[in-house]
């Protein structure tokens, strides 16, 4: 997902790449703090991972795991085909005041970052941004029913974008506006897809990594 979604992020979030004050810095130095960087968004997610691990659990444990899971594949699939009939993402205006602060801390990092623990926490800051396909990310992880397995699948994700978005850092100006906006067409066909996979995983069809039997909350124990 995260791999997939690569070049959305580089449209969304490469600007931010390109703009960290790292061109002054020796070359291992510049690889060290963007590495930093990548990896400080990568934490972020997996602390969101380890939150919705936890909030699955309960989901999981009250018996409605596969409930939630079609109910989230159904949102998704709609999110989608709004997509496909206004051509943009919904966003949250709820949180924007919320975003407009985390702005202001990163742009406060940029300053006073120079060292590669001021990029992990600029990155860390820059994971608190709005972004769809973080929305996508966070639906399927509150899916799993166990803590480790939601937290692995978001640091995945994060992980999964950190090449294509070390790649801006380093030549973002190669990178050109035509190639970014066909990929991006792909985001919604995309998104569709994890809709329909999180539709089939609460399905219950026996598919094995599509459709697993998912176990029952209430299944009994016997000690021996």
């Amino acid at each position: 997902m995260g791999a997939a979604g690569s070049l959305h992020c580089i449209g969304m979030c490469g600007p931010l790449s390109l703009a960290l004050p790292v061109h002054h810095l020796s070359k291992a130095k510049r690889f060290f703090s963007l590495l930093a960087y990548q990896l400080g968004r990568t934490a972020t997610y997996s602390f969101f991972g380890f939150a919705l691990g936890w909030a699955g659990t309960r989901i999981y444990i009250g018996g409605y795991q596969q409930l939630f899971s079609i109910v989230m594949g159904l949102l998704i699939i709609t999110t989608a085909i709004l997509y496909f009939l206004h051509k943009r993402f919904f966003h949250f205006r709820l949180f924007e005041r919320f975003y407009f602060q985390v702005q202001k801390i990163i742009s406060r990092l940029l300053v006073s970052s120079k060292s590669a623990s001021g990029f992990f926490l600029v990155g860390m800051a820059n994971g608190l941004l709005p972004c769809g396909m973080i929305y996508i990310a966070m639906a399927s992880a509150l899916s799993f029913h166990s803590v480790i397995e939601s937290t692995a699948f978001m640091a995945l994700f994060g992980l999964g974008t950190l090449p294509a978005m070390m790649l801006v850092a380093y030549a973002g100006q190669i990178i050109k506006p035509e190639l970014r906006f066909s990929v991006q067409k792909m985001i919604p066909y995309f998104i569709t897809l994890v809709g329909i996979l999180l539709l089939l995983r609460g399905m219950n069809l026996g598919i094995p990594y599509i459709s697993p039997v998912m176990p029952t909350a209430g299944s009994t124990v016997v000690c021996h």
